[in-house]
């Protein structure tokens, strides 16, 4: 099982890095959710999930996800084969957790130093519980 910390890490190359994993096999858990962040301007991330969350309905969807392991998640499940058997089976071995859960206050998190906010061009980042604050989630 692998623990990756994904504090002030870029959500979409950290999510390569988890998908790869899991299609390899591994049990992927990821800890500190809440503290990823997305590149880019706030104020176009907020209205582009804004955007989204506004289509369609209640009942039919699109079913946009507001808490921050949430859209984590669902971020990993875009770059996996999800349509065939052995996505769906790498999905199953991705779990994400706001904070740092009992189970794993003693395990060594991987921190993944090539893919931080240290490699961002300029300081235009917003952190995934701002996104879900602003989209309507409870998060403390």
């Amino acid at each position: 099982m692998i623990v990756v910390d994904a504090a002030d890490m870029i959500v979409g190359r950290l999510a390569t890095y988890i998908a790869k994993q899991a299609l390899l096999g591994n049990e992927v858990r990821v800890i500190n959710s809440e503290k990823a962040i997305m590149a880019g301007k706030k104020e176009n991330t907020y209205k582009d999930y804004l955007e989204r969350m506004h289509k369609g309905t209640h009942a039919k969807g699109p079913f946009i996800q507001r808490r921050p392991e949430r859209i984590l998640r669902r971020v990993v499940r875009g770059m996996l084969p999800f349509a065939t058997t052995r996505g769906r089976e790498a999905y199953k071995r991705v779990l994400c957790y706001v904070g740092v859960p009992e189970e794993f206050k003693n395990e060594k998190p991987v921190k993944l130093e090539s893919k931080t906010k240290a490699e961002l061009p300029n300081l235009r980042y917003t952190t995934l519980k701002e996104i879900s604050k602003k989209i309507g989630a409870r998060v403390e």
